[in-house]
């Protein structure tokens, strides 16, 4: 039987993935501060972890500036919660003036004058702005134990906020089921049409052996790590390490999943952060089995293996 263990570096040398170009641009904008603790997140955050905490408006500019001038694409907000932060709005009313945006959010802590702010923003503004929703089951029953009570019914009150302003949010859904998907997806779809959003889009997420999560369910066996064979004939453009990098009020890390990894800071500045970096982590293998974990497609492959 494998050895389970956290997600830790091993000695042999990994394969390396050279960043392609810097597309993304991911702000830790909450750092590990969140008003909900939930039993699967992969990097603990909670309204007590201030292990990376807000960033601030002008820190944000900076990064802003730098990216504009490196051709970044697309920025990206998460944290913990992105609207625990008071300067979210006006974070992002100035990245889009720069490019398209997404918040990660539970969409529980959204104010009217939030509300009516994002409303006027995303009016003004020729990029598309999109809203990904944290949501873990189609029902209380299914959701509050992963992520807290009251919060299903908190989330789905946000989305139909989110909806009577003009977004059709991405509804994420970590896979913390067992068996066929198509049920679930199913009732989840017509739960969000029965609250009225009628369009709605999902996107099914691999859960991360990382964090709360470990003690939830298991951290990664040993065996779970991306090797070079693994490599041959992949195409590492499904890896967010090559094509993005992510802010931190310590600075740039290579991807949003490796913040407890030391290693995974690569500099002060992104300029700095133009390097390639080594598949060592077991987190890894999680990215290269699924792809696309970050992206805003809206649906992902899901695995029929344990939960």
């Amino acid at each position: 039987m494998a050895t389970m263990i956290q997600d830790t570096p091993h000695s042999n040398e990994p394969p390396r993935v050279a960043l392609q170009s810097l597309d993304s641009l991911w702000f830790q904008v909450a750092g590990t501060i969140c008003n909900l603790r939930c039993h699967h997140c992969f990097i603990s955050c909670a309204p007590d972890n201030d292990k990376f905490n807000f960033l601030s408006l002008e820190t944000c500019k900076r990064y802003l500036n730098e990216a504009a001038a490196l051709g970044v694409k697309e920025f990206y907000f998460t944290g913990g919660e992105p609207f625990a932060n008071p300067d979210m709005c006006e974070i992002l009313a100035e990245t889009i003036k720069v490019g398209p945006a997404t918040i990660l959010t539970n969409a529980t802590l959204f104010r009217d004058s939030t509300l009516d702010r994002l409303q006027r923003i995303n009016e003004s503004t020729p990029y598309s702005i999109e809203m990904r929703v944290s949501i873990d089951g189609y029902s209380a029953e299914m959701n509050d134990p992963i992520r807290g009570e009251g919060t299903f019914d908190a989330a789905m009150k946000g989305v139909q906020q989110l909806v009577d302003i003009g977004f059709l949010p991405i509804i994420t859904i970590t896979r913390t089921w067992c068996g066929d998907d198509g049920d679930v997806l199913a009732t989840f779809r017509q739960t969000l049409v029965d609250n009225g959003y009628t369009r709605p889009r999902l996107k099914v997420l691999p859960s991360l052996k990382l964090g709360a999560e470990v003690a939830r369910t298991r951290g990664y066996h040993d065996d779970e790590r991306v090797t070079h064979d693994m490599m041959a004939n992949y195409d590492p453009a499904q890896l967010v390490c090559s094509s993005a990098r992510v802010v931190t009020d310590q600075g740039i890390w290579v991807c949003p999943i490796l913040l407890d990894a030391p290693d995974a800071r690569l500099g002060g500045t992104l300029a700095e952060s133009l390097v390639d970096y080594p598949l060592r982590h077991n987190a890894c293998f999680t990215c290269w089995s699924f792809g696309a974990i970050c992206s805003n497609v809206s649906t992902a492959a899901t695995s029929t293996t344990d939960a």
